[in-house]
């Protein structure tokens, strides 16, 4: 039988709406595609061009200078490995500690429920955490970034509620089967939670990406900054021409659209992987049949 397409008229409120996501995809990809496009120009023609969209002269004389440059190749590992580290440990420690929390038998759930509440609404401040992560012997090292970083309460609550609205007739199930507790979390909960591991896991490792001003404040050794850091280094001597050419600073305007798009191209590339956990519900990893 063959098939017949039916084309459905699309209404005026139809043509508004499809005109302003156009309009909003623009607003979106136009700085995202000047940014990269500028990136393969020239100093010269974007110091006289102003704002353009396509370079009249392509070169890779920026992505070359970063390439050739030891602090940005350092710097681009140091947050891979403050990324990855980080993410993993965040994820596990919130995994974990969001299911103890969300047992009705733990003692002191309550207190400890209320001190991660607290947490969220108020900090040490920056002159306290600095003197602890001192005295802990944590500056110049990966750790002051992990630790400081390790749990985030808003994330912690949203898996602990996770936990707490799961089917308690799966938990039945698996005890009555002879699940003890980790096999309940690792056999039961981790597959019914995928949707949020993967959530937060996106989350945290933008967070971990992008972490610039602890870094700052606990991180003097600059073979450990990160890439933002390292983008601010940039930024800065670009406003500064006499210190620019004293570190080889030459390529201008584009070396720091290089940066930005090198910075932005990991989370772009893992964002199309987790989609799917965003865009489907709770049953997302969890046991069919």
């Amino acid at each position: 039988m063959r098939s017949t397409v039916v084309l459905r008229k699309l209404s005026p409120f139809d043509i508004v709406i499809y005109v302003l996501i156009a309009v909003i995809l623009l607003a979106v990809l136009l700085p995202c595609l000047y940014v990269l496009f500028s990136s393969f120009s020239t100093k010269q023609e974007m110091l006289s061009r102003g704002v353009f969209l396509f370079p009249k002269t392509w070169t890779l004389n920026a992505y070359g200078y970063l390439f050739n440059n030891h602090n940005f190749l350092t710097s681009y590992w140091n947050a891979i490995v403050i990324t990855v580290g980080g993410t993993a440990l965040s994820i596990s420690t919130t995994t974990l500690m969001a299911y103890a929390l969300s047992r009705t038998w733990l003692k002191g759930r309550k207190t400890l429920n209320l001190m991660v509440l607290i947490t969220m609404l108020f900090s040490g401040g920056i002159i306290p955490t600095y003197l602890l992560t001192s005295n802990l012997g944590l500056l110049n090292s990966y750790w002051s970034l992990f630790l400081n970083n390790l749990v985030l309460p808003f994330n912690l609550i949203v898996m602990r509620s996770f936990f707490q609205n799961t089917p308690k007739e799966l938990e039945e199930a698996a005890r009555i089967d002879g699940c003890g507790e980790w096999k309940l979390f690792l056999r039961v909960m981790l597959p019914l939670s995928m949707t949020s591991i993967a959530t937060f896991t996106v989350f945290y490792a933008v967070f971990y990406w992008n972490s610039y001003f602890q870094a700052i404040l606990f991180i003097s050794d600059s073979q450990l900054m990160p890439l933002q850091v390292f983008l601010r280094q940039i930024v800065l001597e670009s406003g500064n021409s006499l210190e620019s050419v004293a570190n080889g600073y030459e390529f201008g305007p584009p070396v720091k659209m290089a940066v930005v798009a090198m910075a932005s191209i990991p989370m772009i590339i893992i964002y199309p992987f987790f989609q799917k956990y965003f865009d489907k519900g709770m049953l997302v990893g969890s046991v069919k049949g």
